[in-house]
């Protein structure tokens, strides 16, 4: 069997390359017509220099997934990407300690002048009295957006005594506790708190221009602004005029709206600026190539992707409980949906008992990509399963229920369609995690889901029993294992069995023929 091909078209850790190399066949090449090699690799590494296009990814039919050494993903387009299924996974923790660091450097180089001071000394200007400064111990540091950065910014910040506030609506409570940070109830609450404030807001629509003439506002007289996020959450036309009205007393910037820069804040003696330096240390891009290599191992290989950007990640500390139930979300999402006939308008997912505490957004692509198996003329991925489902008008839907009465954690999957609907649950079993089905049609069992699995309803009455194995017998199909629920004496029952092989066609045909309301053989694999 052919190993998959990786293509490393920018330069990266020697670190990552041997990672991928030990599993992988591996081509580091960044010369010539990227357009005509890209349709032979199963995965591509890159970094900011590659322009990765939609017409581009058009000729990438073998292509799975797409690594991003470094923490923006702007030069590839996701949108294209995630249709044709391919995975696009950056490394964002990477720079969390450089970013952090030049943040620190910039509040401590803002309130004590260094840049300018060091200026006039090199230049034979003696100008003590100009560049005193101010102490940082007892202020307050406003910190908007609280993920990684933020985090590792606020510890550093209460090392130097600072007192710090932040906001972020995406952060447990819980983390701002165990961290010594006040939590505010609004970003207008940290504005009014700093007087020193720093930006670690993510770049969107509603983010871009945000600290303009309304919000510097809202900041306390003589506030000090850093920003080594991204150059557009500035006004920076407002934020010059603020400067040199004295309404900021000063900023530090490492990013902007346009790079290379040479604006009007360049002028002003109360900015210091640097060249977008935040993610630019040895250690920084060192771990950037290593951390995108196992990133792109984990996609060819099937294991779970916690960087991709448009797959909902997972956080390495929550994997250990959600890990397990990624792929029984999938088993039961393609038992689901093969017990519906492939029929739905509505699919919905309800986590019970830990799991609701928990982000289980993987959980439910898992399932939609176990659902749409072998009903798709493409291939379908945890990447372009949505995307299935929305362009099919099918309704996710998302529920947490926090007590399960018999399990301690638990998956229902239903799948709804023109009034009908098919509910099916599972849990894992023991320290192996075995997947558990549990409930299925409406009736309760206790089974292990197998590969190739068999279901029967049938009236309740003597004897079924034993001429479903006679029928698997003389078959020649072996019954690995059994499970019989009824909803009540003389009611009706629901035989789920696991088969080591695929039962003949007529076997099914015969079953029904022979009074069974229904005969199922479903395979939950290929």
């Amino acid at each position: 069997m052919n190993r998959p091909r990786v293509l490393i078209r920018e330069p990266i850790a020697e670190a990552g390359i041997d990672l991928l190399r030990e599993r992988f066949d591996v081509d580091v090449d960044s010369n010539g017509d990227l357009a005509g090699k890209i349709g032979g690799y199963d995965a591509i590494v890159i970094r900011s220099a590659t322009k990765l296009t939609a017409d581009l990814l058009e000729r990438a039919e073998r292509l799975k997934v797409i690594g991003r050494a470094g923490v923006g993903v702007d030069n590839v387009d996701v949108e294209a990407a995630t249709r044709r299924g391919i995975v696009v996974a950056n490394a964002p923790e990477s720079t969390v300690t450089s970013a952090a660091e030049h943040t620190i450097g910039l509040l401590v180089a803002l309130a004590r002048n260094i840049p300018q001071a060091h200026a006039a000394l090199k230049q034979g200007r003696w100008e003590r009295s100009a560049w005193g400064g101010i102490e940082l111990e007892g202020k307050t540091l406003g910190v908007l957006g609280f993920g990684r950065i933020g985090q590792q910014v606020a510890r550093r910040a209460l090392g130097l005594g600072m007192r710090v506030v932040a906001y972020d609506p995406f952060v447990a409570k819980e983390r701002f506790r165990e961290l010594g940070v006040e939590r505010l109830e609004s970003p207008d609450d940290v504005l009014a708190a700093a007087g020193f404030l720093t930006l670690h807001l993510p770049l969107t629509a509603e983010t871009r221009g945000f600290l303009g003439r309304e919000a510097i506002a809202k900041l306390p007289e003589g506030a000090r602004v850093i920003n080594a996020a991204r150059g557009e959450l500035v006004d920076e036309d407002a934020l010059a005029e603020a400067l040199r009205s004295g309404r900021i007393a000063a900023a530090a910037l490492d990013v902007y709206s346009e790079e290379p820069y040479s604006g009007p804040l360049l002028e002003l003696d109360n900015v210091v600026a640097t060249p977008h330096l935040a993610a630019s240390t040895e250690e920084a891009q060192d771990r950037a190539g290593v951390i995108v290599a196992e990133q792109v191992a984990a996609a060819l290989e099937g294991a779970v992707v916690t960087n991709a950007v448009n797959i909902p990640a997972i956080r390495a500390e929550d994997l250990e409980l959600l890990g397990p139930y990624i792929p029984l979300a999938a088993k039961l999402g393609r038992l689901a949906m093969e017990l519906a006939e492939g029929r739905a308008e509505r699919i919905t997912l309800s986590y019970y008992g830990a799991l609701a505490g928990y982000d289980t957004r993987l959980l439910t692509v898992a399932a939609l990509n176990g659902a749409f198996q072998g009903r798709s003329e493409q291939p379908v991925n945890y990447v372009n399963a949505p995307v299935i489902a929305a362009e099919r008008g099918i309704e996710v839907l998302e529920e947490s229920r926090r007590a399960s009465r018999d399990f301690t954690n638990l998956v229902r999957v239903e799948v709804r369609s023109n009034g009908d609907h098919v509910r099916v649950a599972g849990t894992t079993i023991g320290n192996e995690n075995r997947h558990w089905l549990v409930s299925a049609l409406g009736f309760e069992l206790e089974m292990e889901l197998a590969p190739l699995m068999v279901f029967f309803r049938y009236d309740d009455v003597p004897g079924v029993i034993g001429r479903v194995g006679t029928l698997f017998g003389e078959a020649g199909v072996n019954i690995a294992n059994m499970a019989v629920s009824r909803t009540n004496r003389g009611g009706k029952a629901l035989m789920a069995l696991s088969v080591d092989t695929e039962p003949p066609p007529g076997l099914v045909a015969t079953a029904r023929e022979q009074g069974f309301d229904d005969a199922r053989v479903i395979s939950l694999t290929g």
